[in-house]
Formats: structure tokens, sequence, C-alpha cells
């Protein structure tokens, strides 16, 4: 999917900041491999009571993909400290200008406003999460992306924090487009339109995230958003040839019109 969120640039750094009692520890590998394609993480640290025995699976994985943990232990029940310590450090890396973005990982609401806050501060932001993750956290980002999508070991829901135990995030059956789906990419090719009705493939992408952060042709089973535009039949599109690589454009097809009764 053309984005402008995703760059090569080397001088992206991002801050990975990541809530183990929110996030199974399975999908780890696959989740960097994600995070790579916006930013080298060049912070990566997560957060959450390591004396618990229900994150005993986190530890070989943190070494394996050199994360830092951070202790947190839980002062009083039913209060989650955790989230207070990622905020507070997400702040103290903030003022600190080392990183250009931040990836929040977990399926919290609670991290919200923290977000937000970001991205007043001119920071990119990107949200991983699974998709029990409530929606005012995704439209806090600048684009969100499922845990479900990414793949991974199916292990027992035993390596899971307590927090996530007995919820499955195994790759399921990805969603069909629904006409809500389908009116919101229509609507957005006719936005970016010239009067030829052809808009920039790259552009549309762009403009799908602003408007919903959690749009990803992967949560449809496409790998790429060309695919998934060819599945709807009205839109039309085409490839066009620009020195070493193709440029795609859609357009919505014309409606055909009805034929005239011979009297």
């Amino acid at each position: 999917m053309a984005s402008e969120l995703q760059t090569t640039q080397s001088n992206v750094n991002l801050a990975v900041l990541i809530d183990a009692d929110n996030i199974p520890s399975r999908q780890i590998k696959e989740m960097m491999q994600e995070i790579a394609k916006y930013g080298n993480p060049t912070i990566k640290r997560i957060y959450g009571d390591w004396t618990s025995p229900y994150l005993g699976k986190w530890k070989r994985l943190l070494l394996e993909n050199a994360i830092t943990p951070i202790q947190q232990y839980g002062y009083t029940v039913g209060k989650n400290a955790t989230d207070s310590a990622m905020i507070i450090d997400a702040m103290d890396i903030l003022y600190s200008g080392k990183v250009t973005g931040f990836c929040i990982v977990s399926s919290d609401s609670d991290f919200t406003r923290l977000a937000t806050r970001l991205r007043e501060a001119g920071m990119q932001v990107i949200g991983i999460g699974e998709k029990k993750t409530p929606n005012p956290f995704i439209v806090s980002c600048d684009k969100f992306i499922y845990l479900e999508i990414l793949g991974g070991d199916e292990e027992d829901d035993e390596t899971a924090g307590p927090k996530t135990q007995k919820k499955s995030t195994k790759k399921r059956a990805p969603d069909k487009i629904t006409a809500k789906e389908e009116k919101l990419i229509i609507s957005t090719i006719e936005d970016l339109a010239e009067e030829d009705g052809w808009a920039f493939l790259g552009d549309v992408g762009s403009l799908l995230l602003k408007k919903q952060p959690n749009f990803d042709p992967r949560n449809y089973g496409f790998q790429k958003l060309t695919p998934l535009m060819n599945s709807i039949a009205k839109i039309e599109i085409d490839k066009r040839d620009s020195g070493r690589r193709k440029l795609i454009y859609v357009k919505i097809k014309d409606k055909p019109q009805p034929k005239s009764r011979k009297r």
C-alpha cells in the first residue's frame, strides 16, 4: 500500500513502547519486521511486572530482539502502573529530541491521550494492537496495525500475559469488504480525482489512512492496495509507464446510460 508513512530514510528514528500486559509474545518477530518499514527503531522498551510468571515467555524473545525490559510493580490491585510508566517515559523521550516518531504497542484505550499529545508535538504515531482495541485509540494514531494480520507462531495462550490469556491472536480469516468500506474508498477517489476522473493510487492510499488509520489491504486478504482496488467492480485501474516504474491510477467506472425506449 502506498503510504506517506512508509519510508526507507535511515534518519527516521522511532521509539517502540510495548505494553506487555496487553500484547501476546508470539508475534514479536513479525511485529518488529513491520515496524522496520516505517523507520529505525532506535529505542525499544517493554513494560510489565517481570516477577510475574505470565511474562516468562517474553524473556527469551527480548534478548533476540534487543528490547529493554522495564520493571513496573503492580502496587495496587486494579490499578495499571504499566500504563503510567509508559506515558512518563514517552514524554521524556519526546523532550529528548532523539526520535521523530513513536510506535505504541497495546490494545488499551488508556493510551489515547498519549497518542494525541505526541501527534500534537509533530510526532508520527503508529499503533499496533489486537482487533479488540477501542476505536478512540485507533483514530488517535496516524496508522493502526492489527496484530492478527501479521501472522506468527500459533502457540498456546498460556504464553500471553494475564490480560491476553485465553485471547488468541492466531491469523484469522480476512474481513470482507462491506458497503461501508467500499463507500469510503469510492469517496476518497472522488476527492482526489482530476477532471478526467483519474486519481493517483498513492495519494488515495495516504488519504484513506488519514480518514481511517486502521485501513489496511491485509485486513481484507490483500497484500497491496492495487489488488484490493481490482476486486471492487466499480473501480477501474490504469497502469502508466514512468521511467523505471509504473504509476497506478484509479477512477470510478462510468455508469451505463439507460437505453431510450423506442416509440
